[in-house]
């Protein structure tokens, strides 16, 4: 017997459905689309259920699962490749087994940068700090990069978005001695089809969102569909986050976007004012992607920086460490120059 717990996806935006039993029907809690039983049968829904799962299943038993006993970190590679060290704190890592509760991702930015070109990147971003440490910008350093894919959701939308505002215009013109001022009032209406293209998330936890936040974008043109061999010889991090989870976060983003939109469509006003605006969601689609980073740790006693590079673009995050004894050494000579300007200028007067 067939034990497998299906998960149907809404035929209109993909997201998961949950029973509703009040309404005794399937429901979709982010387009508000509702289907009775017979309705999804009739759909492909079942089999696409199917197949996804049967998908997981193959990229699963592909796949590898490690985890960091110095850190915790879990992260996942296939199977041929061999992977020494955690991608964060280089602890040596220990392998768990096969990757399980994983869906196959759709999509994927191969790496364009190799590693001896991260390397050299970071060597020359980190000798342009003076402060820094010494050992930081060392070629040794260099080379201890490590290539990870990332987990995002890449979400595309059509929306209904309408917006309705107050606005007023404002006419002055003087008679003799005395000025006037009429000032108009409207109800201004705007409204139409909105499509939202590559709306990017991160589907891991907010431990990297700085990071990750600060080496995108990634070009849309980029993405490739989803393939095994790009992932040799490279990690990359277990997503923690379902689409669900990001529905309410998404739509927020939408509606930020479409008020920009629509507001800027409102011109030859003194003054604007929303006074209400709907974006309703009639279909989305739903990406599961992986992207490539490179990254470098550096550990102090008290801190671990983090230097990542976008794989694709070469966009650079970097936290970067500071040397006590290059910040001494730097405001000694500062102080030395200065007493030398001041002893000069005082022998002058004496």
């Amino acid at each position: 017997m067939d034990s497998t717990a299906l998960a149907y996806n809404c035929p209109n935006c993909g997201a998961q459905l949950y029973y509703n039993a009040d309404k005794q029907k399937l429901c979709c809690e982010f387009c508000l689309s509702e289907f009775t039983e017979s309705e999804i049968l009739e759909t492909d829904a079942k089999a696409r259920a199917e197949q996804q799962e049967l998908d997981s299943k193959e990229y699963c038993e592909h796949m590898n699962e490690y985890e960091c006993p110095n850190c915790g970190g879990q992260f996942a590679c296939e199977e041929n490749t061999v992977s020494g060290v955690c991608v964060y704190c280089y602890s040596p890592v220990i392998l768990k087994g096969k990757l399980s509760g994983q869906m196959k991702p759709d999509k994927i930015v191969p790496f364009k940068y190799g590693k001896e070109e991260a390397a050299n990147k970071f060597l020359e971003f980190a000798r342009k700090r003076w402060f820094v440490p010494k050992e930081f910008k060392s070629k040794l350093h260099a080379d201890k990069i490590t290539g990870t894919y990332f987990p995002f959701w890449v979400t595309d939308a059509d929306t209904n978005s309408s917006l309705e505002a107050d606005a007023t215009k404002v006419r002055v013109w003087r008679s003799g001695n005395t000025e006037y001022r009429e000032t108009s009032k409207y109800k201004v209406e705007r409204g139409g089809y909105i499509h939202f293209e590559d709306i990017v998330s991160s589907a891991i936890s907010s431990e990297d969102k700085d990071m990750l936040e600060g080496i995108l974008p990634y070009p849309s043109s980029a993405l490739e569909d989803f393939s095994m061999p790009y992932l040799s010889g490279f990690t990359s991090k277990k997503r923690d986050i379902n689409r669900e989870a990001l529905s309410n976060e998404v739509k927020t983003r939408m509606v930020g976007y479409a008020e920009t939109l629509l507001r800027n469509t409102i011109y030859g006003y003194a003054t604007v004012s929303k006074n209400k605006l709907n974006v309703n969601v009639s279909a989305s689609h739903w990406d599961y992607s992986l992207m490539p980073v490179w990254m470098l740790n550096y550990n102090t006693k008290k801190k671990t920086y983090k230097y990542a590079m976008n794989g694709f673009t070469g966009k650079i995050y970097g936290e970067l460490p500071v040397s006590v004894n290059r910040l001494i050494l730097a405001f000694s000579g500062v102080f030395a120059s200065v007493f030398a300007i001041v002893a000069a200028i005082g022998g002058m007067f004496w």
